[in-house]
């Protein structure tokens, strides 16, 4: 197989560029780096296109070193012949590989097997060719006590049990009967006999839809009904066309043994093919839903990861909760935390007066200009706290509720110890509430995207495919923004193209023992940190107050003379630089200096907006004066909400009362949606009519569609 030209087609490429971007992988360069600056070799792939060539350049290779292996193996058991090594070669995946192999592997033993070893193989053929003769007569001539066949019928069923293995092994067979069970097999679900009390899976209790249909999210709600014991859940094959289609695959003209074999073929579909190809199909849809949700996963992180950052406030962190106490946490522009607190507000307290007087004191001491509040419990309680203090502070106030999922994870890892050694663990979620105000991106590095919840049965798919998956969102989201040399946290640093986690908490170390970084150059300095990391990282390490001012844009080093020769030729000031060029002069421009387009593009773009933040083109986090209550909405109220998370069947949103209200898939718009990720993501701002309130189940059903 030509993998090449294969990932080419698949991806609808051209050869070269598929050619020069597998060089590049194999050179040990990083996805982000090669969309970045290597756009000429690439023809500009964007960082998904890359990850999925990756993705699919490592299937093919498996694919490869599994053809060489069976190869191999059926020639070592010398029964690789032409017809054999043209299936192998024909094979383009590794489940008709495993089908080429299935009737050769090493088998435990099976009634087939033990057939074999008493000698019937002969009868068995003899069934499947011969229309003339005597069927018992036949039979009779392998009766033998000593190989245990004590009678032609039991000789009879033993050729049989070897027809039975045959049908379930036959790769032709098992190829047409798996795509007849995608085409035409339903899956079904049942209440499990001993399930009680009601439970989340009551509407599949009865219910069944095609395998070709059925969409990805419901696979994962009947595999996790299952699971729980809720549901027997069977996949019903067409099995009247699959027999006739085996029959008339062994069964060629006038058969004096027809009868036999087609008993075989039951007896072989039934306990051998049909559970294999359940298994295998159930474990199909499983992928296709894991797949799915991975996507919509990584989807929307990446969305909550690149929401814009509020710069210049100084922010109060505020994590609720009742016994404990709220904890408090104010924090600079710069993350710097400078005062905590506790307070005790909510029940079972509800010392509001005290709570007042320190929440005052803090915001007006600190000029706290926005405060930042937690989701999670007793935030209804919280927010209407504040909400009757804003008008007590000497400025203006505002608050934004945070979505604070992964908090407490943070705050409990060895990250966040290393980092706030002496603070409770509370205190530190309220510090981590308070930074993802300020820079979302930067915080959230720090928590395992796993925990972040925005997705939809995360803890049900492969959670190894899902970690690579989401590490290499938050790669493509961190480099993509870029990174500050000399604030940026060792867990934001090792998200940098190249950088690993040792590497990283190395550049933190070198930081602290030698002051701030001056130029990218220093990095070399850094013990581990050598030329080809240097490469690969530079480009996105930005050094606002830098010795260059190059070193603050996301111009890589590489770069610098070709900058330095087009300030030059256009007399211009580094600091002034206002561009007025057509898509010509940069041709020509490109031409003169020796250079592709697509950098000396990157360059003006660069040169033009330095240290320019792609997050703060997006809409502003949404700051709030009241506090409604969910008794508090009416059907036909148009609000504005926040949209927290999107899955399958539609978009969750936050209109401010404490319980996200669902806009189902065919509430997004007015025309048909295929996939709510067409349409809305995470952190997006949006206008909602309320369709209906459940307030006894706490459910809220809006419409995005126009009034």
């Amino acid at each position: 197989m030509d993998i090449i030209q294969s990932l080419a087609k698949e991806l609808k490429l051209k050869k070269e560029q598929v050619e020069a971007t597998v060089k590049l992988l194999d050179e040990g360069n990083t996805v982000p780096f090669i969309a970045r600056y290597r756009k000429e070799v690439t023809g500009s792939l964007t960082d998904e296109v890359l990850r999925e060539l990756e993705e699919r350049l490592n299937y093919l290779r498996n694919l490869e070193e599994r053809r060489l292996e069976i190869t191999r193996l059926l020639e070592e058991q010398g029964v690789l012949n032409e017809d054999l090594e043209k299936k192998i070669a024909q094979a383009t995946l590794l489940v008709e590989l495993e089908d080429i192999y299935r009737p050769f592997r090493p088998k435990r033993k099976t009634r087939a097997s033990l057939a074999k070893e008493k000698g019937l193989e002969p009868l068995a053929q003899f069934l499947l060719t011969q229309e003339t003769g005597d069927v018992l007569q036949e039979a009779q001539k392998y009766v033998n006590p000593e190989a245990e066949v004590f009678a032609s019928e039991e000789a009879l069923q033993g050729a049989q049990d070897i027809i039975a293995e045959m049908a379930a092994d036959d790769a032709e067979i098992r190829g047409t009967v798996r795509t007849l069970i995608r085409q035409k097999g339903v899956l079904r679900s049942q209440k499990k006999a001993k399930a009680e009390g009601r439970s989340p899976y009551e509407m599949y209790y009865d219910y069944q839809e095609m395998v070709k249909s059925i969409p990805p999210h419901r696979i994962l709600a009947i595999n996790r009904g299952e699971k729980e014991e809720f549901l027997d859940v069977k996949l019903e094959a067409p099995r009247e066309e699959i027999l006739s289609f085996i029959n008339s695959y062994f069964i060629k003209g006038d058969l004096i043994g027809a009868g036999l074999i087609e008993e075989a073929i039951n007896d072989g579909y039934n306990r051998l093919l049909e559970p294999s190809l359940e298994r295998e199909i159930r474990k199909e849809l499983t992928e296709k839903g894991e797949e799915q949700a991975i996507k919509v996963f990584a989807a929307n992180l990446k969305k909550l990861l690149l929401q814009p950052p509020c710069k210049d406030q100084i922010v109060l962190g505020f994590d609720p909760a009742y016994r404990t106490g709220c904890k408090l946490a104010v924090v600079d522009p710069t993350g710097r935390v400078l005062d905590t607190a506790v307070i005790y507000p909510t029940p079972p307290q509800n010392k509001v007066e005290e709570a007042q007087k320190v929440l005052i004191e803090l915001v007006n001491k600190y000029h706290v200009t926005a405060i930042a509040l937690g989701n999670g419990t007793a935030s209804r309680e919280s927010e209407k706290f504040i909400a009757d203090t804003l008008q007590l502070f000497d400025h203006k106030v505002m608050y934004t509720i945070v979505n604070e999922a992964g908090a407490s994870v943070y705050s409990a890892s060895k990250l966040a110890q290393e980092e706030f050694p002496h603070y409770d663990v509370t205190l530190r979620s309220a510090v981590s509430i308070a930074r993802r105000l300020i820079d979302p991106l930067a915080e959230l590095v720090k928590i395992d995207p796993k925990a972040i919840g925005v997705g939809q049965y995360q803890h049900d798919v492969n959670q190894k495919r899902l970690g690579e998956t989401l590490r290499g969102v938050v790669e493509d989201c961190v480099n993509s923004v870029g990174v500050n040399l000399n604030t940026a946290s060792a867990a934001l640093l090792s998200y940098v193209a190249g950088i690993s986690q040792n590497v990283a908490k190395k550049i933190v170390a070198y930081r602290e023992e030698k002051g701030p970084f001056k130029e990218r150059q220093e990095l070399l300095k850094v013990s581990g940190l050598g030329p080809k990391t240097f490469i690969q990282c530079a480009g996105f390490l930005r050094i606002p107050d830098g010795e260059n001012p190059l070193d603050n844009t996301g111009v890589h080093p590489e770069s610098y003379d070709v900058t330095d020769k087009l300030i030059k030729r256009l007399n211009l000031r580094l600091n002034e630089i206002k561009f007025n060029l057509l898509k010509e002069d940069l041709k020509n421009l490109a031409k003169e200096l020796e250079v592709g387009l697509p950098t000396l593009e990157d360059i003006v773009k660069e040169l033009e907006k330095p240290g320019r933040d792609p997050r703060e083109e997006l809409p502003s986090p949404v700051f709030k004066a009241g506090v409604m209550e969910i008794e508090d909405l009416q059907v036909g109220m148009v609000l504005t909400g926040v949209v927290r998370n999107v899955v399958d069947f539609g978009a969750f949103v936050d209109i401010g009362v404490h319980q996200d209200g669902l806009v189902h898939i065919s509430q997004l718009t007015d025309s048909f949606v295929k996939n709510p990720l067409d349409v809305v993501n995470v952190g997006d701002i949006v206008q909602v009519t309320v369709l209906s309130v459940d307030v006894e189940r706490k459910r809220i059903s809006l419409s995005m569609k126009k009034v």
